[in-house]
């Protein structure tokens, strides 16, 4: 086999890296110096900084971009919805409406509403109701059955007639722990502002354990219990 040939003692030939910016104006610089300061050289030197000072700009990478989080807009917290606070639910009265109306079953009213508000609400009376025996503008109150009688019908002895207009019978006596402030303004000697301060007291100090705790009540004295303690039971 033949000798491999010796190796060249010349280097493989490398190009010479790019002058870099600073190396162009020095080289710039020492050409103005030999050129000398005639008005011609000192123009053609003027314009010669400028094409470099042009590609410089074009040719030198651009600033890194912001970061994301930066360059997107910020949200003003003034003009965040303010989350909306919740309303104000005002406290209903739920009664049940039964008998004779059109459309018997429990149903949620304003504070305040008399049983003719009941009545309506349950679609009327029925045609065999006996109106005549219901105190239709006594209040309601919460959590009371009013008994819409019929004509002839005995009225249900656990049942609420919204103080009855014939008042309650010595056979019936309204219970002080359950009536309804329409069945204590029915009794006798006793106004809406008593029967309100009876029910009152039996919210505040529980229930009446006998009918003498109603001396405890503003407005009702020995002789006014007398008058009605024939008609009342705990």
């Amino acid at each position: 086999m033949p000798d491999a040939p010796p190796s060249s003692p010349i280097e493989p030939f490398r190009p010479l890296p790019d002058p870099s910016w600073r190396e162009r104006i020095e080289t710039l610089a020492e050409r103005l110096r030999s050129l000398g300061r005639t008005p011609r050289a000192v123009l053609a030197a003027a314009v010669t900084a400028g094409v470099i000072a042009v590609a410089a700009v074009l040719l030198l990478p651009s600033t890194a971009d912001p970061a994301p989080e930066e360059s997107l807009p910020r949200a003003d917290a003034s003009a965040a919805p303010a989350s909306a606070a919740p309303a104000a639910t005002t406290p209903l009265v739920v009664v049940q409406a039964a008998g004779a109306v059109v459309h018997p079953g429990l149903y949620r009213l304003a504070p305040g509403a008399r049983v003719d508000d009941l009545v309506h609400a349950a679609g009327g009376l029925a045609p065999d109701a006996d109106p005549d025996r219901v105190n239709l503008a006594a209040p309601l109150v919460d959590g009371e059955k009013i008994y819409i009688p019929r004509v002839g019908e005995p009225t249900p002895s656990d049942a609420t007639s919204g103080g009855a207009a014939s008042g309650p019978t010595r056979s019936q006596p309204i219970d002080l722990n359950t009536a309804s402030i329409g069945q204590l303004d029915a009794l006798p000697g006793i106004g809406p502002a008593t029967a309100q301060a009876i029910v009152d007291y039996r919210a505040q100090h529980g229930r009446y354990r006998s009918v003498d705790d109603l001396l405890n009540v503003r407005g009702i004295g020995p002789a006014k219990l007398d008058q009605i303690r024939s008609l009342v039971r705990v």
